[in-house]
C-alpha cells in the first residue's frame, strides 16, 4: 500500500498483522526520500569545503574549528523541537489531529524562543571562542566571522529543523527531503557567489549558507500550514478552518515536551562539549592537523547521513505505533530500521575506505592534509556498523518516548570512552590518537545500544 504520508492509525483499520514484506516496504518508504536528503547535504557539503579547502589550510581549519561549538548550540534548539514532534507523531498515531495542530503552535513559540535566546549567547562569546579553543592566532578572525554569521540566523535554521521533523512525524518525508535537498543546493549556489564571486572568503561560506537558510524556511513553513493535510490551516477544499487553535501553552504538553528535550539536549551538549574538546587537543598541533581532521569528519559524514536519514524513519514508525497502541509493531519496526541502518552504513565504509584518497583530493589541493586525512578515516571506518545501530536505536527509543536511557549511554560513552582515550592517546600519536579513540568508542556504543534495544523488546511500552 503506498502512500505519501505514512499514517499507522488508518493502515490498521484495513489489517492487524503486517508481513515482513510489507513493514520492510513501510520501512524503507519513510526512509528514502530522508536518507537521499541527507546525502544530497553531504555531496552539497563536499563541495563547499572543497571551495573553503581551496582557499587554504588556514580557512579550513577556521571552519573546522568552529565547527563543533556550532553542532553544540544547534542540537539544543534541535532537542527541543523532538521534544514536540514525538508528542505529534504519537497523537497522529492515536487519530489525534487536532493535538497534533495545537502542538505545532505550542512548538513554534517554544522553540523559535529557545533558538533565539541560544543565538544571542552564542554571538557574544563569537570573539573569543577561538583563543577559548587554543587556535593558533592566525585563523581567529575567519573562525570568528563565520561562527557569528552562522548563529545569528539560527532561529531561521530552527525553524527549518521544527517543520521539518513535524512534517516527518505525519508520515510525510518526501516534503522535507525535497526542501532540505533544495537548502543544500542554494548553499552551493549562494557560496559560489560569496566565496567565489564576491571573493567574501571564509565568511561568505556562512552568508551562503543563512541566504539558503532563509529561502528553505519560508518554502517549509508554506508546505507546512499551507499544505500538509495535518497541519495546514485550510480544509482541502480552500476553505478556512472553523476551528481556532490558540497559542497559548498547555502547561502538560510543554512538561511533556521538556522531559523528552531536556535528556536529548543534555546529550547534544555533552557529545558536542567532548568534539569541542577533542577539537581543544586537535588545535595546538597545527594548522594541517585541524584542517585533515575537518575534512576526515566532512568525509565521513557521507557514511553515517544515511544512518540518521533511517533514523528519523525510525522515530516517526515507532512514534505513531506506540501511539496506535500497536507495542508489537512499534519493536518489529525498532528492529528492522536498526538492521537497515547497519547494513547500509557497513556498505558505505567499505566504499569509503576505497575511495577516500580521491575524495580528500577533491576537498584540498594540500598533499600533506590529503595523506593525513586518508590515514586518519580508514582507522575509524571498521566502525560504521557499529555507529549505525547507536543511531538509528537511538530514533526508535525516542519515538517510543524513551530519551533519558539513550542520552546517558551517549554522554557516558563519548566522555568515558572516547575524550579518556584522546586525553592519553593524542600526546602520543597525534591526531591519529583521536580517532583511534573515536573508533573505539563508536564500537562500545553501538554495542550498548543493541543490549538496550534487546531489552527495550522485552518491555512493555
Amino acid at each position: 500500500m503506498a502512500r505519501e504520508n505514512f499514517d499507522i492509525s488508518k493502515l490498521t483499520q484495513h489489517a492487524d498483522n503486517f508481513s515482513l514484506k510489507t513493514l520492510l516496504s513501510y520501512v524503507w518508504q519513510l526512509s528514502v526520500p530522508s536518507i537521499l536528503a541527507q546525502i544530497s547535504s553531504i555531496v552539497m557539503q563536499y563541495i563547499d569545503a572543497a571551495m573553503v579547502g581551496h582557499i587554504g589550510a588556514n580557512a579550513a581549519a577556521a571552519i573546522g574549528l568552529v565547527s563543533p561549538s556550532m553542532w553544540l548550540f544547534g542540537g539544543i534548539c534541535y532537542s527541543f523541537s523532538i521534544g514536540f514532534t514525538v508528542q505529534v507523531a504519537q497523537a497522529i498515531g492515536a487519530g489525534e489531529r487536532n493535538r497534533a495542530k495545537q502542538l505545532l503552535c505550542e512548538s513554534i513559540v517554544v522553540c523559535v524562543a529557545i533558538a533565539s535566546i541560544v543565538a544571542a549567547i552564542s554571538c557574544a562569546i563569537s570573539g573569543r571562542l577561538p583563543a577559548w579553543l587554543g587556535a593558533e592566532q592566525a585563523i581567529h578572525c575567519d573562525a570568528s566571522i563565520y561562527f557569528f554569521v552562522f548563529q545569528l540566523t539560527l532561529p531561521i535554521f530552527q525553524i527549518v529543523y521544527l517543520f521539518s521533523g513535524m512534517l516527518q512525524a505525519s508520515g510525510d518525508m518526501k516534503t522535507p527531503g525535497i526542501l532540505n535537498a533544495l537548502m543544500c543546493a542554494l548553499d552551493v549556489v549562494f557560496n559560489y557567489v560569496f566565496i567565489v564571486v564576491l571573493k567574501c572568503g571564509v565568511a561568505g561560506a556562512a552568508y551562503g549558507s543563512a541566504c539558503a537558510a532563509i529561502v528553505t524556511a519560508a518554502l517549509i513553513a508554506y508546505a507546512t500550514l499551507a499544505c500538509s493535510p495535518y497541519f495546514s490551516i485550510r480544509e482541502r477544499n480552500g476553505d478556512v478552518v472553523q476551528h481556532s487553535y490558540s497559542w497559548k501553552m498547555n502547561k502538560d504538553d510543554f512538561q511533556r515536551a521538556v522531559k523528552i528535550a531536556l535528556p536529548i539536549a543534555g546529550e547534544r551538549a555533552a557529545m558536542s562539549g567532548a568534539m569541542v574538546a577533542t577539537t581543544g587537543l586537535i588545535a595546538p598541533l597545527g594548522a594541517v592537523p585541524l584542517a585533515a581532521n575537518s575534512f576526515a569528519v566532512t568525509a565521513e559524514s557521507l557514511c553515517y547521513m544515511p544512518g540518521y536519514g533511517i533514523e528519523e524513519a525510525a522515530m516517526t514508525l515507532v512514534g505513531q505505533s506506540v501511539g496506535a497502541k500497536r507495542r508489537d509493531l512499534a519493536k518489529r519496526f525498532a528492529w528492522l530500521t536498526v538492521a537497515s541502518g547497519m547494513v547500509i552504513m557497513a556498505v558505505a565504509g567499505l566504499v569509503m575506505y576505497a575511495a577516500c584518497p580521491v575524495v580528500f583530493a577533491f576537498l584540498t589541493d594540500d598533499v600533506e592534509v590529503q595523506s593525513l586525512a586518508t590515514s586518519v578515516l580508514r582507522l575509524e571506518l571498521v566502525a560504521e556498523p557499529f555507529f549505525a545501530a547507536s543511531i538509528v536505536a537511538s530514533g526508535a527509543l525516542r519515538g517510543a518516548g524513551e530519551t533519558l536511557i539513550p542520552s546517558i549511554i551517549n554522554f557516558g560513552s563519548i566522555w568515558g570512552v572516547r575524550i579518556v582515550l584522546a586525553v592519553v592517546l593524542v600526546p602520543h600519536f597525534g591526531l591519529h590518537g583521536a580517532w583511534i579513540a573515536m573508533c573505539a568508542e563508536l564500537c562500545f556504543r553501538g554495542i550498548l545500544f543493541l543490549i538496550c534495544l534487546c531489552a527495550f523488546s522485552r518491555m512493555k511500552i
